[in-house]
């Protein structure tokens, strides 16, 4: 079968939307994931993510490390043959409403 050891994941914004399913090689990165996230990030959803960094995946009550790949990441593969993951999005602040909140009690 020539879909056989890959991963189908979805990915569910916080509005409750999805990107995907799709599939995945157990050797894929976090990295490379969030990478496709942006690539396929909604057009029309105000607030988007920027950068790699601007995105949090979170999977089992588990924040996804970039550098693991979806093997390393121990993922609940097995508990469900041939079902799809769904993994949470979870977008960072930006930065600059932090660094400005700082600066006001600098003064």
């Amino acid at each position: 079968m020539a879909g056989e050891g890959l991963i189908e994941l979805k990915f569910r914004l916080a509005d409750g939307t999805d990107i995907g399913p799709s599939q995945y090689a157990p050797a894929t990165t976090v990295a490379s994931l969030k990478e496709k996230i942006l690539v396929q990030w909604p057009k029309e959803k105000a607030n988007g993510p920027k950068t790699l960094h601007d995105v949090k995946l979170i999977n089992a009550g588990k924040i996804l490390e970039n550098n693991k790949t979806l093997a390393e990441s121990t993922l609940p593969v097995g508990e469900f043959p041939g079902g799809v993951i769904t993994m949470h999005v979870v977008l960072r602040p930006p930065v600059f409403e932090k660094n400005s909140a700082q600066q006001g009690k600098e003064r």
